[in-house]
């Protein structure tokens, strides 16, 4: 039965997929365009193994979903809006300054 996620778990799910770089670059892929994973894997250059775990992740995150195409599997974002949340989270972040880091960073391993 499908529930609605409350806010803290849609943005846990989203940070937990955010964590690790090459789940951030399939996402920014798939914001440009659907894919289907052999394609991913060279476009990333990653072997198709570390994809397919990094595809699980962001599948059972509800951030990506998977399409039928007769005989292969399309990979696509689950919501158009997430493509634009990457764009504006991207640019929020770019105008933050670089040398700032939080005042605990080394204490805390933030920043």
């Amino acid at each position: 039965m499908l529930t609605v996620a409350s806010d803290i778990e849609v943005l846990a799910r989203f940070g937990r997929a955010l964590a690790d770089p090459i789940r951030c670059r399939i996402l920014l892929a798939l914001r440009d365009a659907p894919a289907y994973p052999a394609d991913l894997a060279d476009a990333l250059g990653i072997s198709r193994t570390r994809l397919s775990n990094r595809l699980a992740c962001l599948r059972d995150c509800g951030l990506a979903v998977t399409v039928p195409d007769g005989r292969r599997t399309r990979y696509e974002l689950a919501d158009e809006r997430l493509g634009h949340a990457l764009d504006d989270l991207r640019t929020a972040v770019v105008a933050v300054d670089a040398d700032r880091t939080c005042p605990d960073a080394d204490e805390k391993g933030c920043c």
